[in-house]
């Protein structure tokens, strides 16, 4: 079980992690800084990847329907939680924000989080309560880790963007040192070098 999310939680660091390094490239390049822009391959991997999700959703749900009680419950909540990755990791990856990563690894978690709750009705007593605490924790730590993830690339890439102004600033301060037509080029160039 926690295997299962500590790998979800590394392909999610990874996805945001490659698509802000992809960012501070484009940036240390001295590239002009172009917004992500979902193409129609993007669009129809979305769209094949719900349809999936949907089609082994309704399969899953049929093979529960052949057993009662808590396994039914189980049943249920483990292809209600696989749909939900499935369609988010693939909404994720469609629109290639930051910000669309970090909610997926959330509703993930709440999806998650469901699946273990269910998971623990098969257990009566004190171990019935200590299983909902472990998936509460769970659900606690995978919300964390989402959150402090988000702030740390949001901070790298504030940061990277500090250093590239400061850059800036040296490079026009070095321009101030010539005159007329080759102060002009100068300013021109550290504008174009930096994307200002």
């Amino acid at each position: 079980m926690t295997t299962r999310l500590k790998n979800i939680h590394a392909l999610m660091i990874v996805g945001a992690a490659l698509l802000w390094s992809a960012h501070s490239r484009a940036q240390t390049t001295a590239q002009p800084v172009v917004q992500a822009v979902a193409v129609p391959d993007a669009k129809t991997a979305w769209n094949t990847a719900r349809d999936t999700a949907a089609a082994n959703y309704k399969t899953a749900r049929a093979r529960c329907d052949a057993v009662t009680g808590n396994p039914h419950d189980v049943c249920v909540a483990e292809a209600k939680a696989e749909r939900v990755r499935v369609e988010e990791e693939a909404g994720a990856a469609y629109k290639n924000t930051l910000k669309a990563y970090t909610q997926a690894r959330m509703r993930i978690a709440d999806a998650n989080y469901d699946r273990d709750k269910a998971r623990c009705g098969a257990v009566t007593g004190n171990n019935r309560d200590v299983c909902i605490k472990q998936a509460k924790a769970t659900l606690v730590a995978a919300r964390a880790d989402a959150t402090a993830d988000r702030k740390m690339i949001e901070a790298r890439s504030n940061a990277r963007e500090d250093k590239l102004t400061a850059e800036y600033r040296v490079a026009l301060e070095k321009c101030d040192a010539f005159a007329g037509a080759a102060k002009d080029q100068c300013v021109d160039a550290a504008k174009t070098a930096y994307g200002k």
